[in-house]
């Protein structure tokens, strides 16, 4: 759903409150279903607004050796212009030639990602095109309803008023997104040109689809159209959110492809921030959520971490984990978004796209950070493994195995935890991929682990020791200083670290380095150092403006003396 969209969504909140029912029922149709991604590799990197030469880099860098299946990369087709990330979502031509790359770059990209053993997704815009006149991001000249080349004003629906009320299965299918030209795909033309950009997109070498804004089409017209691709049994995932009372049900779109079921990201937010983690016992279809083998899922999305509707980067700990779960959790196939720090709603991506390392310039890198990396590799171990060995103290503190495959344990509350976890593993050495430290199982299949709060340990039968056959760090430090600072902080602020070191900054608050907010208020960064290198460091606090406050007290001091030192500080104010 593109960013207009969200804005005309955010004003009917009531219609998306949570349910356990469904409406509707399957679309009978001859096209088959493609229950879940084909493969062993079913976890998509979602990454939102990426350049395709940024997307091909991280594919060779750190998706592929983290054993992602897909990558999903943002529209390609030419847009309206602006600096908004949602004019991504305002077609006027279905060329390749958009803010993120050309033909050039976007095959070049495809290519790339396969290499490395990453299949790619488009998401794909095709229930509308823009809103206004102009000239796009690829030179074409447009007005609404007219798109020289594509479309003129018979092939939009006759509804030419913005959509009001999602209980009238009229209103939501035929009238228009927030004002965009809404298309008419009962058209055999219109059908067939949405059809011919896919399948120019295969043409390329893509692997599947993301259909945005798929409840405002009739899933009779989605299954016409995907009947006439070169694959007719291509991968596609529908976005259809499910919203209590509303006309159009997410169940209508089954019978073409998975759906994006968005009561999952909501219930997780729900359970992490206000409610107790055993209760996830049985999550999924039990909750009333689509059928596991159709379902996408996700801890966030580009709408969702924007509205409020689930938990986002900014929520730490909660939001680390729940991908932990996610991953670790047998329903759906997931979707990692990584996307970029905003705090103005509507905010492109930085340098346009351009990503020229992880962890600046607001990059957040998600599909990179350690604890959720590492359960990529986790998931693939244990496909096809049912939960196992469930435990729950009533809270906050769960664990489970997936058969004889992989074991998890998430300890979500404020203290920590000391154990000993039976698992269905074979007795041996492991590596905790979530540390990236041994444990040993022993012969009736139990180990002992303490956990620190808010964090998790996983095991799984492909990395059983920490030298080999584990989920890559993404920024392997093998010799350094690992910083863990707890410190609060509010909206727009960070935590850096300096020292007396060129690789901490020499003392300089511009050269200092930013630590990463994902276990907060725990702020981590790794840091390479030389063993045998005594250093002096301070934390400091900045704002949106650039202006630092430095922690009180005397200069820390520390020294590597081993290959990898970690410090747990805690701020001084």
């Amino acid at each position: 759903m593109h960013g207009s969209t969200s804005r005309a969504r955010r004003g009917t909140a009531a219609a998306l409150a949570l349910t356990a029912g469904l409406a509707g029922g399957l679309l009978t149709t001859a096209v088959p279903a493609q229950a879940s991604p084909p493969g062993d590799k079913d976890v998509t990197a979602v990454m939102f607004e990426w350049k395709f030469s940024s997307v091909a880099k991280a594919c060779t860098d750190t998706l592929g050796p983290a054993g992602y299946g897909f990558v999903q990369v943002s529209p390609p087709q030419e847009h309206i212009q602006g600096g908004q990330w949602w004019t991504s979502y305002q077609p006027v031509s279905y060329r390749i030639a958009g803010r993120l790359g050309d033909r050039g770059q976007f095959k070049s990209m495809v290519d790339t990602c396969h290499a490395a053993g990453v299949k790619v997704v488009a998401d794909s815009v095709i229930n509308h095109m823009s809103a206004g006149d102009g000239t796009g991001t690829g030179g074409s000249s447009y007005t609404k309803y007219n798109y020289p080349g594509n479309y003129s004003a018979p092939d939009f629906d006759n509804c030419t008023s913005q959509i009001n009320d999602y209980r009238d299965r009229f209103n939501v299918q035929e009238c228009e997104l927030v004002g965009l030209a809404d298309l008419d795909t009962g058209e055999d033309y219109v059908r067939g040109r949405i059809a011919g950009y896919l399948n120019d997109l295969l043409s390329l070498g893509v692997d599947g689809f993301r259909i945005d804004a798929a409840k405002h089409m009739a899933a009779a017209d989605l299954a016409d159209i995907k009947s006439r691709l070169s694959d007719p049994n291509v991968y596609w995932k529908h976005e259809a959110i499910h919203g209590a009372g509303e006309a159009v049900s997410p169940t209508e779109y089954l019978g073409s492809g998975d759906v994006q079921e968005f009561r999952y990201g909501r219930d997780l937010k729900r359970v992490f921030r206000s409610e107790n983690l055993a209760y996830l016992k049985n999550f999924g279809e039990a909750w009333g959520h689509l059928p596991s083998d159709k379902s996408n899922v996700f801890v966030a999305n580009h709408d969702t971490e924007r509205n409020g509707e689930t938990l986002s980067y900014q929520d730490g700990a909660d939001y680390t984990l729940a991908h932990v779960f996610m991953l670790a959790w047998p329903y759906g196939n997931p979707d990692v978004h990584s996307g970029y720090e905003f705090t103005d709603r509507d905010a492109g991506p930085p340098n346009g796209g351009q990503v020229n390392a992880c962890y600046s310039d607001g990059w957040k890198c998600q599909h990179a950070w350690r604890e959720i990396s590492s359960m990529v590799g986790f998931r693939n171990a244990a496909r096809g493994q049912s939960v196992t060995d469930w435990w729950d103290n009533g809270g906050d503190r769960i664990a489970f195995g997936r058969g004889s495959r992989a074991y998890v344990a998430i300890n979500h509350e404020g203290s920590s935890l000391t154990r000993t976890f039976q698992t269905s593993l074979p007795a041996g050495d492991y590596c905790d991929v979530q540390s990236g430290k041994g444990v040993t199982v022993d012969g009736s299949g139990r180990f002992t682990a303490t956990l620190g709060a808010h964090t998790a340990v996983a095991l799984h039968v492909d990395a059983r020791n920490c030298d080999g056959g584990t989920a890559p760090d993404p920024d392997p430090v093998t010799s350094g200083v690992s910083f863990a600072a707890n410190a609060s902080t509010v909206p727009g602020q960070n935590i850096y670290v300096t020292g007396d070191r060129p690789e901490l900054g020499d003392w300089n608050p511009g050269g200092s380095l930013k630590l990463d907010p994902a276990a907060y208020p725990v702020w981590k960064l790794d840091v390479a150092l030389p063993e045998g290198t005594s250093f002096e460091y301070k934390y400091i606090r900045k704002d949106e403006a650039g202006n630092v406050t430095w922690e009180s007290g005397a200069n820390r001091t520390a020294t590597v003396t081993s290959t990898r030192v970690t410090l747990n500080d805690t701020w001084r104010g």
